[in-house]
């Protein structure tokens, strides 16, 4: 009882005295008046003392990470905007109605002018890793000179890819596509939003690809700031406002010059479908042509080095009558000179050796069968072939490298292996998803902290499906072993390989470098290293198993560091769960957390998803960040997440930044091919309607399959008007304000009429068709029945124009005794400042996910940025009486385990990429945090060489 008098007597929580005192009745309106008071001290000692490390000469001090990372500009913008506040919190108003930048002057960001150096320089190709363990996107290409930097596809993981490994992006010039589809241009936002926020303008870069690359670039000027700096390059056909291809442009297949200077001549040659996996009735044209969409055709890129010229031979000069001196270096640049003691003119050839042939590589994007036909019989490729083709030694030219992103299905027919063979010397990088490579992780570091924390506790933290190939059962989709070509017919060939490097220049190096290539760090390299590193954690980790083993509230039983902690704290002698949790089963609910950073995905952590696992009956995504498909595979293996992708219910998107959503094209294209000829419906999209002109781009390119339904006809008051009014003529009587269906009466709220974000919320949207609305919410009450919910409500938070949180609530149903048991509760607060509109919502809720992006001391950076501390995260779910709260969004100052004040954590977790928490494990939750202090205790300094650019942090929030 004194610890409990000295919690009441701090007054510094009042939310939570509300909570104790009358936890069915808090008045939020009062809730954020409370004055503020002292900090008060800390209660958890023992946790305290962990997070002191003492310093040895084998450590350093930690930086300081309350330090504002803000720019000039950015403070002289956060004194001048406008601070609102609801009580003593307050939010950054010019930015939560998206007036932070939108009314800064645009201006066209030139390119940069590079200095060339064609005679010494250093050029290769090297293979960027993405997407080969997990198979979700196209790899990309590296063609590196020592002053200009070409990318070919620009997959998701491609930015996160070049963290890992410390490849620097700023000398980009150009990004090629292979194809225009979410597979080889899912990292592109990521990337662009990176290279804006490089110096005080950011970088501008040419952007690359076949037909209307412009619909896609576009859609991203909306969430990229800066988008001017793109300056976008579409070759080829144009297509018609229907998205299908010209017919009398169908056909051409000569190769077309993007780029010629004095190191590098590339050039692209269009490959379309010889036929089409469209239904060919619907498919025709008024010419009878089958129509091809933007994202049907592929490309070849072809690079050629200049010439190599022979070496100068000053006798042979003199010989002719030429003094040394410049006329010297005229000829070696390939000039003319008139000789100074002949009358006679001199040519390179007369002072110069036999030139080398500039090396020439191929990357080759053949997607499917129907793409091969077109390959094989392209005439613009017959002068590469070797001596078989019958060319001439004068037409001829050799290929030195070829990189095939071709899949596996296409690259081991005859036909294909048989067009390999016509490139006589030319050595094949095989980079199209090889089964061999699947369980080598890309991400090393990510996949360290993978295998340490499932060591701790295998429960919350189950191992990732890289490291085992048994999920295969030996093939992988489109996969066809190499044994069952024949050997006849094999083209020798090499598997791709992180930071597989092919040297081009200097000409003595040319050929294979494999010294970049990372060593391959299994899983039981990893334990032995963590249990050399901290011993003590194999204790802790029985420890930790034995709360799943009856030792659930004995106070004996916890580790010595832990004992004061039980006796101190008055909560952990709670037994009570939540009525929800009686006899729940574990295949009932568990929450995945796919992405647990913000802003750009870093070394250790992606962007924010959440995948809430309703097992047989399904799934449902909250937010899907770059890179979401990749996570699902890490945790799930190939073929768990195929069907964890099969059976998404619908998908809840919170806001616009591109750290929420910009993998959701990719989710939806293979949802799409998965369900290819198999009865189903669409899945429902909710998000902001600002969302919707993206996926519109996308869908002129590929086919997402899709049904979009705006996050404000999910109101909990939108919601009520539809079941009142369930025929559409009442409801299209009604007041729609403008919107479909009536805004949310949001009276004593942030949001009310008169408050500071009223005018906001209630901005004139463009009028919708309320019929289709009502169709989309039967839809999704049908989906949340066969889900086993009762209801999705998603409300407004203070964060930018139309930023969301959501509530999803289950059924009720009965136990084994038949009596009727409440359904559990989740809430997702997206990214917000706390707000009364969040703690509503959160009120009595199960589960409250909420972000937490800076540390206590960072109050400043998260008001101005609209972002939450953890303390103000864990007020507002104390607030509210939720059962568990886990902290999510962390900035990249935090890259492995964020900075928090352990006082009030017993109800709360801190979470990591891959950490699954089942609904029958939530008791257990809070008491694996010290454990997590053991396991991180030598980490907690902030690798500096990991941190990013705090103005590409500051761009994507």
């Amino acid at each position: 009882m004194p610890n409990l008098r000295l919690l009441l007597s701090s007054a510094n929580y009042p939310t939570s005295l509300l909570l104790l005192l009358k936890p069915t009745s808090a008045s939020f309106s009062h809730l954020f008046k409370t004055p503020p008071t002292p900090r008060p001290i800390s209660l958890f000692t023992p946790f305290s003392s962990l997070s002191k490390k003492p310093r040895t000469h084998h450590s350093r001090p930690l930086p300081r990470r309350n330090k504002s990372s803000l720019s000039e500009n950015e403070r002289r913008e956060k004194v001048a905007a406008p601070m609102e506040e609801i009580g003593p919190v307050g939010f950054n108003k010019r930015r939560a109605e998206g007036k932070d930048k939108s009314d800064r002057p645009r201006k066209i960001l030139p390119l940069k002018d590079r200095k060339l150096n064609p005679v010494n320089t250093i050029c290769y190709v090297q293979i960027m890793g993405t997407g080969m363990d997990t198979q979700d996107t196209s790899p990309s290409v590296l063609l590196f000179f020592d002053r200009q930097r070409f990318i070919f596809n620009a997959g998701e993981g491609l930015q996160r890819f070049c963290t890992e490994h410390k490849i620097k992006l700023s000398k980009i010039d150009h990004i090629f596509l292979s194809r225009v589809c979410s597979e080889t241009a899912g990292g592109l936002p990521g990337l662009l939003l990176t290279l804006a926020g490089m110096g005080e303008e950011g970088v501008a870069v040419n952007v690359w690809g076949p037909s209307d690359l412009k619909y896609l670039v576009d859609a991203m000027r909306s969430f990229i700031p800066k988008a001017c700096m793109v300056h976008t390059r579409s070759f080829g056909q144009s297509p018609g406002s229907d998205g299908g291809s010209s017919p009398s442009t169908r056909k051409c297949t000569d190769p077309i010059v993007l780029i010629d200077d004095e190191v590098v001549k590339i050039s692209a040659i269009l490959l379309q479908p010889s036929s089409s996996e469209l239904d060919v009735e619907e498919g025709k044209n008024q010419y009878s042509e089958l129509v091809v969409k933007p994202g049907d055709i592929s490309v070849v890129y072809v690079c050629e080095l200049p010439e190599i010229m022979g070496k100068f031979d000053p006798q042979k000069a003199v010989a002719l009558g030429l003094k040394p001196g410049p006329k010297y270096r005229e000829l070696q640049l390939g000039n003319s000179v008139k000789s100074d003691r002949q009358n006679i003119m001199v040519h390179p050839s007369d002072v110069l050796g036999p030139s080398v042939p500039g090396p020439i590589v191929l990357i080759v994007d053949c997607p499917t069968p129907f793409h091969l036909q077109e390959l094989l019989s392209l005439q613009s490729l017959s002068s590469y072939y070797g001596d078989m083709s019958g060319n001439t030694p004068e037409t001829s030219k050799a290929v030195n490298c070829i990189i095939h992103l071709s899949p596996a299905s296409v690259t081991n027919t005859k036909d294909y292996q048989k067009w390999m063979t016509k490139f006589t010397g030319a050595q094949h990088i095989m980079a199209g998803h090889e089964i061999k490579n699947i369980e080598v992780p890309i991400l090393k570091g990510s996949a360290r902290i993978a295998a340490r924390l499932n060591y701790l506790c295998p429960k919350f933290f189950p191992a990732p499906g890289f490291w085992s190939l048994q999920h295969l059962n030996g093939s992988a989709p489109g996969y066809r072993a190499l044994s069952e070509v024949p050997v006849s017919k094999l083209c020798e060939s090499i598997p791709a390989e992180n930071l597989l490097k092919f040297y081009l220049r200097p000409y003595t190096q040319l050929g294979l470098d494999r010294s970049g290539v990372p060593t391959t760090n299994g899983l039981s390299e990893i334990i032995d290293e963590l249990l050399s590193e901290i011993p003590e954690i194999v204790d802790a980790a029985q420890q930790v198993s034995q709360f799943w083993h009856g030792l659930k509230h004995a106070k004996e039983d916890l580790t010595p560091m832990l004992s004061s902690y039980a006796i101190e704290e008055p909560w952990l002698s709670e037994n009570t769960l939540p009525s929800c949790l009686e006899d729940i089963s574990r295949e009932d609910m568990e929450i995945v957390l796919l992405g647990t950073g913000s802003s750009q995905p870093s070394k250790y952590r992606n962007v924010s998803s959440v995948l809430i696992n309703l097992f047989s009956k399904g799934s449902i995504l909250l937010d899907c960040g770059e890179g979401t498909l990749g996570q699902l595979k890490r945790r799930f293996g190939v073929e768990g997440a195929d069907d964890a992708v099969r059976g998404l219910r619908c998908i809840w998107i919170s806001h616009i930044h591109a750290d929420h959503h910009t993998g959701l094209a990719r989710i939806l294209a293979l949802r799409r091919d998965l369900l290819k000829g198999v009865p189903h419906q669409p899945v429902l999209v909710i998000a902001p309607k600002m969302l919707k002109r993206f996926l519109d781009a996308y869908q002129i390119l590929e086919d997402l399959d899709m049904q979009f339904l705006d996050c404000r006809h999910t109101t909990e008051a939108s919601l009520e008007a539809f079941e009142s009014n369930m025929s559409e003529t009442s409801i299209e009587n009604n007041n729609t304000n403008g919107v479909g269906l009536t805004n949310p009466d949001l009276n004593s709220t942030l949001f009310a009429k008169g408050i500071p974000m009223q005018s906001h919320w209630k901005r004139p949207d463009s009028p919708v068709n309320s019929s289709a609305v009502v169709n989309l919410l039967r839809n999704l009450k049908e989906v949340l029945k066969e889900a086993g919910l009762e209801a999705l409500i998603s409300f407004p938070v203070v964060h930018c124009p139309q930023a969301f949180g959501v509530a999803l609530t289950a059924a009720d149903r009965l136990n084994a005794a038949g009596k009727v048991v409440p359904g559990w509760k989740i809430v997702y607060s997206g990214d917000s400042r706390p707000c009364p509109e969040l703690i509503k919502a959160s009120h009595g809720a199960t589960v409250l996910i909420h972000e937490a992006t800076f540390e206590d001391a960072m109050v400043d950076e998260a008001i101005a940025r609209n972002h939450s501390t953890t303390k103000e995260a864990i007020e507002v779910g104390n607030s509210a009486g939720v059962y568990r709260i886990i902290l999510t969004h962390f900035s990249q100052r935090y890259p492995k385990i964020p900075v928090f004040d352990e006082t009030h954590m017993h109800k709360t977790s801190i979470a990591f990429d891959l950490m699954s928490v089942n609904l029958a494990d939530l008791p257990v939750l809070p008491r694996i945090l010290p454990y997590l202090r053991i396991l991180f205790r030598n980490e907690m300094i902030v690798d500096e060489s990991d941190d990013v650019v705090d103005a590409a942090v500051t761009a994507a929030n």
